[in-house]
Parts: C-alpha cells; structure tokens; sequence
C-alpha cells in the first residue's frame, strides 16, 4: 500500500509517541483496569502528560478545520494513525475525539462552531453522545426521547443509555424525536451543556475491559432554542455521519490491535518449547499466523480503499459496513489464539492481550453489531 510522504512522516511521528509514551504504561495501568474508568488505569497526571506531549507532537486536531486551528488531515492519514494508536490498550485519544468533531463541523452553525467546536478542537472541551435507548438501543423506530419547544426553550424527556465519557463531557449531544414521525422522522440533534437543569446521570454501568458508560435521564430538561444541531427533524443524516466516521476508525484500531497480537504470538512461538519443539514450528499455530497475516492484509487495504473514496467525497457507507464486521472479527479472533499460543500467560491480565481482547469484543457491538451489518450489507446486495 503506497503512502505518500506526509502520510508516513505523521505515522512514524505517531509510532514513536505510542512506543515511547503509551506501551510503557500498559503495566502499571492494567493492574488497576478492572477499577474501571473512562481512562481506565492511567491517573489525572499522566493524562495531562500526555496531553501535553501530544500537543508538542503536533498531534492534535488531526481531522479539524484549518481555520479552527487543525490540520485538515486526509482519511488516509487519518487511518494510518488511528492504526498505530490501536497498538496500545491505554484508553487515550489523540484530541479532540473525532466522530463528533465532524458532526459539529457539518451541521453547526458559526455560533456553535466558535462556542463547542474551538475549544473542542483547542483541547478545552470533551464531548459525548447519546443516541441508544433501553429497550430500543439505537433504532430509529424505538426511540422515544423528545424534544418540545416551549417559548425560547426546548424541553427534552426521556431515558438514553450506554453512553461513555457522560459524567465527564462539558457537553453531550442528545438525539430526540421532535412531532410524531416514525422511524427516522422528527430525529433532531441538541446540545446539552453539563449541568443542565435535568439532565440527571441515573448510573453508571461497568463494562468490559474496565469501560465506564452511563444511563441518563432526561426530566424536563431546558436548553436555548439555538441549541438545536442541524435541521429540525433532520437529525439522521448528521448522526449518520458520526456513526461512519467511527466505524472506519474502528477499522483502522482493528489493524493495530491485531499487528499486536500477531507480534506478540510470533515472540512467543519461536521461545516456547513444549515436548521438544518449538511452537513455532506446529502446524496449527503456524496457521493462525498465516490467516491472520493474511486477513490483516486484506483488512488494510479494505480500509485503505475506503479512506481514499471518502478523500475523493465518495458515498462509503456500504464499505464502512464491511470494514465494522471484518474488522472487529479480526481484531477479537486475533486476540483469542495470540492468547492460546501463551497458555497460561495468555490468560493473566498483566497481558496487554486481555484487554486488546475484551475492547474487540465490545467493538463488535458498538456502532452496530456484527449481525445488523451483515443483514444491511446483504440488503444492498440484493438491491433491496
């Protein structure tokens, strides 16, 4: 796969800062994982640290417009970083997080630009996201959350879940159904500062891997007419556009978790002996490295493809689909025999494998599950 220079000067520059900063905080991070946290094992300080190194980089606003004070940066790029951040388990973004960035950027007004997305880009501000319902998750169909305008007001009720970075986000962008539309109709975007009268955190849900997210209830909750994101009624499309962006990106992550797993299986299979030979020369620990060799590759270029389709402003939702399940898989069946090849180390959680293996898992369910994927690949296929 050809990069050009700027591409490979950025992702070297990424390389190092994961190899440098991040990978030596695996040890010291994954003895307290299952303490949980939205950054799971690391302590404010070194947070800060990184932050502040990353700013030093350069390595911040990769994706954010220039005239806002970011870079700009191509899809391409853009996946051969989140490639090389997807090498370590420590949970840190790069700043600013990028599937809302772009939904900010694509349907904010000016206003909302210089009040959220500034000082998002500049590092000042975090954001989160609430589209999933109990007992809807994220179908349009299900949702029941509205939003009625009252005065100058909007007043949100409602119930969303699984939420992540919600106790910590200065601000939340909350999709609810405005009139009575079915399906994607009357779906709206707002913005919902922190500390909004209302907006109450019901509690707080542990996932795997050490991930904290959130139920939220929303009981007449107040927000300026103006803190409508986008169209009235057209919030759909804009949440669309999230949820690609994040999908590529998993599937760029899914790249650098299993070039992990595969170096670390490979390390591993040329010392260990048992009965005299070494694992490296068993035919079915070679198989594993050869297929996942193999769909690594694959894996790269799918994603390679769908970055320069977005470049050129091609519609890539049909492959960002494929890339979700392909990916995710990889990464999660990857993690699972790099784990068999190192036996009983590969079963302790002082293994950075541990937990690349619990965050495939959950990655094959956030953004759309591995099954609703398969059945709307199928759907275009057949032309349906």
């Amino acid at each position: 796969m050809l990069l050009d220079d700027d591409t490979r000067m950025i992702q070297e520059t990424v390389a190092k800062f994961v190899d440098r900063e991040l990978i030596p905080l695996e040890p010291q991070a994954l003895k307290v994982t299952g303490t949980g946290g939205d950054r799971a094992g690391l302590t404010e300080a070194q947070v800060q640290h990184l932050r502040q190194v990353s700013h030093k980089l350069g390595l911040w606003g990769l994706d954010a417009p220039v005239e806002l004070g970011g870079h700009d940066l191509p899809a391409v790029t853009l996946a051969a970083v989140n490639e090389e951040m997807g090498r370590t388990c420590i949970n840190f973004t790069l700043p600013p997080d990028s599937p809302n960035l772009r939904m900010l950027q694509a349907v904010g007004t000016p206003a909302q630009k210089q009040r959220y997305l500034k000082p998002y880009i500049e590092g000042r501000m975090t954001s989160a996201i609430a589209i999933s319902e109990p007992g809807a998750g994220g179908d349009p169909a299900g949702m029941t959350t509205r939003a009625v305008l009252e005065g100058n007001q909007w007043v949100i009720n409602g119930r969303k879940i699984w939420i992540s970075s919600a106790k910590t986000a200065d601000f939340v962008i909350v999709m609810a159904r405005v009139g009575d539309g079915q399906r994607r109709g009357g779906i709206t975007s707002f913005i919902v500062e922190r500390g909004t009268p209302g907006f109450i955190i019901e509690r707080e849900i542990p996932m795997l891997g050490g991930v904290k997210t959130y139920e939220v209830l929303f009981e007449n909750c107040r927000i300026p007419e103006d803190s409508v994101l986008g169209q009235i009624g057209l919030g759909y499309a804009p949440m669309q556009l999230r949820l690609l962006t994040r999908r590529l990106e998993m599937g760029a992550t899914a790249i650098g978790m299993t070039r992990r797993a595969v170096e670390m299986m490979c390390e591993h299979a040329k010392q260990r002996e048992t009965f005299g030979v070494k694992l490296a020369d068993r035919q079915a620990i070679q198989w594993w490295i050869a297929n996942t060799s193999i769909k690594l590759h694959a894996c790269r270029l799918m994603v390679h493809d769908a970055a320069q389709k977005t470049d050129r402003g091609e519609d890539v939702r049909h492959e960002a689909s494929m890339i979700k399940v392909f990916a995710t898989e990889m990464a999660y069946e990857a993690c699972d025999q790099a784990m068999q090849t190192l036996g009983a180390l590969g079963m302790t959680v002082e293994l950075p494998l541990n937990a690349h293996w619990q965050r495939a898992r959950l990655m094959r369910m956030y953004e759309g599950p591995s099954e609703v994927h398969r059945q709307t690949i199928a759907r275009r296929v057949l032309g349906r």
